[in-house]
């Protein structure tokens, strides 16, 4: 059976793709992305930026698994991912501190912007990537603007500073979203649809992946 690996250690991702069915091997990749951005040609587009942060995540795992599982690589699929939020034409990933979180929804509350995940799907088949696809959902988000109080009581959760923009969809910081226009998966931080097209690109059906196959559907409906 052909394995999926997540190369990210975001739990959010993870939930999303074990309640659609999958079952991933999680690998971190460990990637600056500060670095990979850097080397990037002057004006990439916000959305060729994130692919291209996505592609170096997957291009990481699948190089070592490579070197190190060879059992893993023998037959699967490898995914990675970035997102990013886009505000007045700036990409903005991970706070990472209280002030930076501070300032960041000092300029996002009552107002919207656009989350962009970049996607790279790599097949690897014995010990060689053999196809690989790669593309960006955008997705906009439309915030509420929270008052004093509960702005400083979001901050000092610690949610915030280790999540692209600053929010989460699923977790607090869903209290402080309206509503959004796009893909919902695709906010949390993998994007279902998208990653089904890509890994058709790639020669597999998402179908193929399923955990327990048509017995998952058969359970929910029970």
């Amino acid at each position: 059976m052909t394995g999926f690996v997540l190369g990210s250690a975001s739990p959010a991702r993870l939930q999303v793709l074990r309640s659609a069915g999958l079952d991933p091997v999680v690998r971190v990749s460990h990637v600056d992305e500060d670095a990979v951005a850097a080397a990037l040609p002057a004006g990439t587009a916000p959305e060729g930026v994130v692919c291209a942060l996505a592609r170096a995540k997957a291009e990481a795992v699948a190089a070592a698994l490579i070197a190190e599982a060879a059992d893993v690589v023998a037959d699967c699929v490898v995914v990675g991912c970035d997102s990013m939020l886009l505000v007045d034409g700036e990409l903005q990933g991970k706070p990472l501190t209280p002030e930076a979180a501070r300032k960041r929804w000092a300029v996002m509350a009552g107002r919207s912007a656009d989350l962009l995940t970049g996607h790279c799907v790599l097949r690897v088949r014995e010990s060689r990537i053999v196809a690989e696809a790669a593309d960006c959902t955008g997705t906009t988000v439309h915030f509420t603007a929270p008052d004093a109080a509960e702005l400083d009581a979001y901050i000092a959760t610690g949610e915030p500073l280790q999540v692209a923009g600053a929010f989460t969809l699923d977790g607090r910081g869903g209290w402080f979203v309206d509503r959004i226009d796009g893909d919902p998966s695709s906010v949390i931080g993998i994007g279902l649809p998208l990653v089904r097209r890509l890994l058709a690109d790639v020669g597999v059906a998402v179908t193929q992946l399923w955990v327990g196959g048509a017995q998952l559907g058969a359970d929910a409906a029970g």
